[in-house]
C-alpha cells in the first residue's frame, strides 16, 4: 500500500470555547429535561470527548462548564425543583415506587431535600403507584390465567420495585380494578 491510498486523518475538532458550551448546553435543553448537576456532567462528557481529541487538558475547562450551567440556573432554564416534580408525577403514573423514584432523581443529580419535597407534594400515592406497577407488567390480578402458583413471583417482583411489603401484598391479592374504557 502506498502513502498515496491511504486515508488522510481527520481534522480535530475545534477547541472548547464558552459559547461551543452554551449552544451544546441549549441542544442538550431543547432535547431533554435536566437537572443542574446532570447538565453539568453532560458538558464535561463533551468537553473531555472534545479534549482527548486535541491532546488537551480538559481540567482547564472547568470553570467555563460552571459558568454556563450558572446562567442556566440563573436565567430559568434549568430547575433542580421543577424537574423532581415533573419525574416524580411521571414515574408515580407509571408505577414508580417511592424508592426507585428517590434513586432515580439522585442518579441525576438532584438533592435529598427536593427530591423528598417533590414526593410529600405528589398527590399519588404508593398503593395508586403499586397498582400501576402490576397492571403494565400484568401481575397479581392483572395475570392473565390461574394467579396462585405466581404470587411469590409477582410479590418478588413488587419489592424489586421497591415496594413495601403491605402494598405489594395487598396490591398481589387484591382484586382487579375496573380500568377506564375508551382510553
Amino acid at each position: 500500500m502506498t502513502d498515496e491510498t491511504a486515508k488522510p486523518l481527520r481534522k480535530p475538532p475545534r477547541q472548547v470555547t464558552a459559547a461551543y458550551l452554551q449552544r451544546a448546553a441549549l441542544a442538550y435543553l431543547e432535547r431533554y429535561a435536566s437537572s443542574a448537576e446532570n447538565l453539568r456532567r453532560v458538558l464535561r462528557r463533551k468537553v473531555d470527548k472534545r479534549c482527548r481529541l486535541r491532546g488537551e487538558d480538559p481540567g482547564a475547562f472547568q470553570d467555563m462548564i460552571d459558568e454556563v450551567v450558572a446562567k442556566s440556573l440563573t436565567s430559568g432554564i434549568i430547575d433542580d425543583t421543577r424537574y423532581a416534580e415533573a419525574r416524580v408525577a411521571t414515574l408515580r403514573r407509571r408505577g414508580g415506587s417511592a424508592r426507585a423514584i428517590q434513586a432515580k432523581l439522585s442518579a441525576k443529580g438532584v438533592d435529598r431535600t427536593t427530591i423528598a419535597a417533590a414526593l410529600e407534594q405528589e398527590d399519588g400515592n404508593e398503593e395508586q403507584a403499586a397498582r400501576a406497577f402490576a397492571r403494565r407488567r400484568k401481575l397479581g390480578p392483572f395475570r392473565p390465567g390461574e394467579r396462585a402458583p405466581y404470587r411469590d413471583k409477582d410479590l418478588a417482583a413488587m419489592a424489586r420495585a421497591g415496594f413495601r411489603f403491605d402494598v405489594a401484598r395487598s396490591v398481589v391479592d387484591g382484586e382487579k380494578d375496573d380500568e377506564p374504557s375508551g382510553i
